[in-house]
């Protein structure tokens, strides 16, 4: 029997905290630390300093100077938060250097070692993840609350307007999240009315995180990552002193956000059947899962054993309430229509027109037009859309 955290005699806060959720923040990591205590902060400098060390050729011999360090120093997890999104900048910038097709396919010792032991300590995968580059990547930069990231590769504020974007999306949606107990309860006491306004409640978040997801226009730049299925690092990468084979993973992703997924699950959106996934795109969204923090994969994992939403609006037949959830699910929609768009303008047109650079008549490749997680970009997205689209109800 699942646990029933959403009853009205909990403290939902308490238990969300549990979850690693923030009242204000979501998922987002509240005030993450912006500096690591002495001998980490040789990490540091070379994160502050990643643009112009690229930029110099002498990121990589820095790199290659720093100590091997035991991760036994870093306490407490916003500094091993920190620490781990530090050497996913490391890391990346290490491998791809200047971005050309100049890269390196073995991690050295120094960075792999301690990387991998602090990867096995959160839970997280020894690669720059979602839930570094954008959920602990942030500060507030003055008093009246405007933010900016703490790392940043080269690209300068288009770089920055990724990450941030991406962020302030996992913000105002957040708000959303605190009504998920009132809806459960409203299930639970078939209260028609109190669920109606619930659905209304996060259909409004959702439209308020599309309207700063508009803010993306001209403010991307497709961040240095690895993923798979990139012919320059084909067999992957090795991790030298922890691993004998080179390893393959997903570079930063937004599926990776759990926000999303936490509103797929919670109307019901089945990407699966009989928990399983139904396709490449739902088996892609169940790895990236792996990706999360645990905290956050076990919420979603608790919602998905809680009442379905979907079913209980079916069974009570009523129009109000049905039209209330397709809005709700419109708003998905909404947000994955413009996902599309954004992916389309900023990733695979520009691929479209480098390749016609190099050879006049091509298109662009299976490879180019890859997201940063490895897919077909245009494929999942569209698939994922769909799915949500077949997600209305129907009326009658």
């Amino acid at each position: 029997m699942a646990l029933d955290w959403w009853s009205p005699m909990d403290n939902s806060w308490k238990i969300f905290e549990e979850y690693h959720i923030d009242e204000n923040l979501g998922f987002a990591l509240p005030n993450p630390l912006e500096e690591l205590p002495h001998p980490y902060d040789a990490w540091i400098a070379i994160a502050k300093n990643l643009p112009e060390l690229i930029k110099n050729g002498q990121l990589r011999a820095e790199v290659e100077k720093l100590a091997t360090l035991s991760i036994d120093g870093l306490q407490g997890h916003k500094m091993q938060r920190l620490a781990h999104l530090v050497l996913g900048y490391i890391t990346m910038a290490y491998v791809w250097g200047q971005g050309d097709e100049d890269i390196r396919k073995v991690l050295p010792r120094n960075i792999a070692i301690p990387y991998c032991k602090l990867s096995g300590k959160l839970g997280l995968p020894p690669i720059l993840v979602y839930a570094d580059c954008v959920l602990a990547n942030w500060k507030k930069k003055d008093p009246s609350g405007n933010m900016d990231i703490l790392f940043s590769f080269p690209g300068g504020d288009c770089g920055k307007g990724f990450f941030l974007v991406s962020l302030l999306v996992e913000i105002a949606a957040a708000s959303a999240i605190k009504v998920i107990p009132t809806l459960f309860n409203a299930i639970q006491c078939e209260d028609l009315d109190a669920l109606q306004k619930a659905l209304l409640d996060i259909t409004s978040s959702l439209h308020k995180a599309l309207e700063v997801f508009h803010q993306i226009h001209g403010k991307y730049h497709r961040p240095y990552n690895i993923w798979k299925g990139n012919p320059l690092l084909s067999e992957g990468l090795l991790y030298e002193g922890v691993w004998d084979t080179p390893k393959k993973f997903a570079g930063g992703s937004a599926a990776q956000s759990s926000i999303f997924q936490c509103f797929d699950v919670l109307l019901g959106i089945q990407h699966t059947v009989g928990g399983v996934p139904s396709g490449s795109a739902a088996g892609f969204l169940q790895e990236m899962r792996t990706y999360m923090p645990p905290a956050h994969r076990n919420f979603l994992h608790s919602l998905e054993s809680g009442p379905s939403v979907r079913e209980f609006v079916l069974s009570k037949g009523d129009a109000l309430l049905q039209e209330t959830y397709n809005e709700c699910v419109q708003a998905m929609v909404s947000l994955r229509n413009y996902h599309l768009q954004i992916v389309t303008k900023y990733i695979v047109i520009p691929a479209s027109q480098q390749a016609k650079k190099k050879q006049a008549s091509e298109e662009p490749s299976e490879e180019e037009n890859r997201g940063t997680g490895g897919t077909n970009v245009i494929d999942f997205l569209k698939t994922v859309r769909g799915t949500t689209v077949r997600s209305l109800l129907k009326e009658g």
